[in-house]
């Protein structure tokens, strides 16, 4: 399964990285991946906010940002941009540096957000 990562590099802006969750075939199941440790979900409508625009900010804590309505437009310090409408996963992993601007493409944005306990190591998912 494929998982975009948003991360700061060593220059102080954040990139994007291309992750493949390692999926294993479970009878009766289908593809499944092992467990990854949270430590807590949150679920967000922005129905009442109306479109929004976040000028360059970081993300608050490492976390999964699963989006299952709207569309949704992040751009990085190189001014690459990208869309993430249902069914994509982020992984907001860029907690320093000059972050990103996101942008709401088409809304209402439903989305989950699943934050990572620090132990997680993402080696496995190169």
């Amino acid at each position: 399964m494929k998982v975009t990562r948003l991360y700061t590099g060593d220059d102080g802006q954040s990139h994007f990285e291309e992750l493949d969750l390692p999926l294993e075939l479970r009878e009766g199941v289908g593809l499944m991946s092992g467990p990854i440790r949270t430590t807590a979900v949150f679920f967000r409508d922005t129905s009442e906010a109306g479109p929004e625009v976040w000028d360059y900010h970081v993300a608050p804590r490492r976390q999964f940002v699963i989006h299952l309505a709207g569309v949704a437009e992040i751009e990085v310090g190189d001014g690459t941009k990208r869309r993430f409408g249902p069914g994509d996963v982020l992984l907001a992993d860029d907690r320093t540096g000059q972050g990103h601007i996101s942008r709401e493409v088409e809304g209402p944005r439903h989305q989950i957000f699943a934050v990572l306990d620090d132990s997680v190591a993402l080696d496995a998912w190169r």
